[in-house]
């Protein structure tokens, strides 16, 4: 189905019985670096670390200054003499006062003479003879110098060292923190090299797109050959802004024309500017331009640029806070270049309509390129690229999978394509298989299946009828896209779902198609309350999407008889900090009208829906105890069933991929 807009839908997503659905980079040598400092850790966990250093050491210390073994007994100078006299000494060492006694058993101790004094003598007046001394080895420990001072002062040193040591540690955290908050103000751009064969990006990993690309080839040009625009008194635009819904290939086109320019590209997010310092965001802006001047010809590519430039005097801050701050810089710097610095800004949004007019006045973002979705040959040439390096069955039609999947961007088909080879790889397959494809389409658009969410007996009945309301209500209505599948196997937030397919790919949307969808939403509701008697929480989701499309077709699309042909409200709502907060535009009278109009449209609607229910209740019994039985539908078996009961299927022929629930 197409949105409300008449364009097609960015994605498919569903309304049934749920709640509400919802490279690697190198720096250029000819570029300037900026200097990397170290994260600060917490003061906290600096001095826990410096503490237990310290224990360690001291720890060590005292284990090494002991010999790093148990202390030998202590013994007086008279056991010594006596020891001596029995013959029980081999040796003794003479270390100072100090003696080191070895015995013949090879048990250590030590003693300590008299000062002054030498041990023989010392010996001899505790009785010892010269015979029995004779056989004692006596060695007298000379210590050098170093070794007596190191001796001596290392009590006193080690303390000292060791607070020393814990004061530098400190104090280099500290300047590392501090200088960290000085680097606040410098851009950190991400840099890709053009000469890099793994990070380049060209036009031919771009597919579809064609009038954007057409477009940026003349960017291309005048950054490879820009003397013949100067010479003939052409200035290409300073700023191309590229619009477009998410994942439609914005910064991947940004990215191709640096890379087939040849050019550097520096790529920034909006958000990346601001902080909650006030100043850093104007100041990383000029940071970032400067950097981008010195390494000209160059691209500046700002992602998201809604962040920063956004309307002005609109904010918390009135005109002066941080954002505001940095969008006026960015203005300054864009109508600050001179013709010939060969320096241009590209910018990505989804949001132009939130924008400051300053951005996008002549001489700023003079260019703005529109990225649609894809077509279907688009989204085959896409598909194509994405089937690079994966083995495909031989059943695999990459066009089949390309006719399926309107209103899929391109990261929504290269999901598609990754989801495809982890669905064949889990099931230990060397190949991928077309049935693998067809299953990922709708993971993508609902999210995975949800087995273990097993519905009871009442709640699997509830949601057939469910279901088969919608599907019947889309197969008898006229405007109404053909039904391709019907389950009741849960995916995502949704107990189950019904997928129609378009005949054709879909710019626009009439009236009638909008009623006849209406129309079809309330099928799963007056199924239940037909059936059942009663209703339960399942149509919420239905209910949100249908009186969403009946007030847009009273207020923007001017699809009322009585409000007539005026627009009484834009798109997206009233954005409180994009164009400010304003009051409604139309009188309390208007609003009641428009509330009247609304319920008139989804009345009408529900006696539509409400009349195929009760005139078609054999088939709907039908397609509802079918589902139960097999929980899941296909178009052909769905069409059998129709044709059984005197109902002809609408044409068949090739068809397109929507989701409706």
């Amino acid at each position: 189905m197409a949105d409300q807009s008449g364009k097609q839908p960015q994605g498919n997503s569903p309304r049934g019985t749920g709640d509400k659905e919802r490279r690697p980079r190198r720096n250029m040598p000819q570029v300037p670096q900026l200097p990397k400092f170290p994260r600060g850790n917490s003061f906290w966990m600096n001095l826990a670390t410096s503490v237990l250093v310290l224990l360690l050491l001291a720890g060590a210390y005292s284990y090494f200054a002991e010999g790093g073994k148990t202390a030998p007994q202590s013994i007086a100078v008279s056991q010594l003499a006596a020891d001596i006299q029995t013959g029980k000494v081999s040796s003794i060492v003479v270390n100072g006062d100090e003696l080191e006694i070895m015995y013949g058993d090879k048990t250590e101790k030590k003693s300590k003479k008299e000062p002054d004094a030498a041990l023989t003598e010392t010996l001899a007046n505790y009785g010892v003879t010269k015979e029995a001394l004779a056989n004692v080895s006596i060695d007298i420990k000379r210590e050098s110098s170093w070794q007596f001072w190191l001796t001596a002062l290392a009590p006193f040193l080690a303390p000292i060292l060791l607070i020393a040591f814990f004061v530098w540690y400190l104090s280099r955290q500290v300047r590392g923190a501090g200088m960290q908050a000085f680097s606040f103000g410098q851009s950190k751009p991400r840099l890709i090299d053009p000469n890099d064969a793994n990070s380049r990006v060209t036009f031919k990993e771009v597919a579809g797109a064609k009038e954007a690309k057409e477009e940026l080839l003349e960017i291309v040009d005048f950054l490879k050959n820009p003397k013949k625009f100067l010479d003939i008194g052409a200035r290409i635009p300073k700023g191309i802004l590229l619009m477009g819904a998410p994942g439609t290939g914005k910064t991947l086109l940004a990215r191709a024309v640096a890379g087939e320019a040849g050019v550097p590209f520096f790529s920034i997010s909006g958000s990346e500017f601001v902080e909650m310092f006030v100043g850093v965001g104007a100041s990383r802006v000029r940071d970032l331009f400067l950097t981008a001047k010195k390494a000209a010809p160059a691209i500046i590519f700002v992602d998201e640029i809604d962040a920063v430039g956004r309307v002005r005097g609109t904010g918390v801050g009135g005109g002066n806070d941080e954002r505001e701050q940095t969008l006026n810089q960015i203005l300054v710097e864009m109508d600050g270049f001179e013709p010939n610095e060969k320096v241009i800004v590209m910018a990505a949004t989804n949001r132009p309509d939130v924008l400051d007019p300053a951005l996008l006045r002549p001489g700023r973002f003079d260019r703005r390129v529109m990225i649609d979705l894809p077509d279907r040959q688009d989204r085959l040439e896409i598909l194509k690229i994405h089937a690079r390096k994966k083995p495909f069955a031989e059943d695999v039609n990459l066009e089949v999978i390309a006719e399926r999947t309107p209103g899929f961007s391109g990261a929504d088909l290269y999901s598609l394509m990754n989801e495809g080879a982890i669905l064949a790889a889990r099931e230990n397959r060397k190949t991928v298989a077309q049935y693998d494809l067809i299953r990922s389409i709708e993971k993508v658009m609902l999210g995975p299946e949800r087995r273990s969410h097993v519905l009871n007996k009442k709640e699997k009945e509830i949601t057939a009828y469910h279901e088969a309301g919608h599907a019947l209500v889309a197969s008898l209505l006229p405007y109404a896209d053909p039904v391709h599948k019907i389950s009741i196997i849960s995916r995502g937030r949704a107990a189950g779902y019904t997928l129609k397919l378009p005949l054709d790919d879909k710019r626009m949307q009439s009236k009638r198609e909008f009623l006849d969808d209406i129309a079809m939403s309330l099928g799963g509701y007056i199924a239940e309350k037909t059936v059942f008697g009663d209703i339960t929480t399942g149509p919420s989701n239905d209910l949100q999407v249908l009186t969403a499309l009946a007030r847009d077709m009273v207020t923007r699309y001017g699809m009322s008889e009585k409000m007539g042909t005026v627009a009484l409200e834009g798109e997206g709502g009233k954005a409180l900090f994009g164009r400010g907060i304003e009051d409604r535009e139309y009188s309390q009278k208007v609003s009641a009208d428009i509330d009247s109009e609304v319920k008139r449209i989804i009345d009408e609607a529900y006696k539509k829906a409400d009349d195929i229910i009760r005139d078609y209740r054999k088939l709907l019994n039908a397609i509802a105890e079918r589902l139960v039985e097999v929980e899941t539908i296909e178009r052909d078996e769905f069409e059998a069933i129709l044709i059984a009961h005197g109902v002809v299927p609408k044409k068949k022929q090739d068809i397109e991929h929507q989701p409706i629930a």
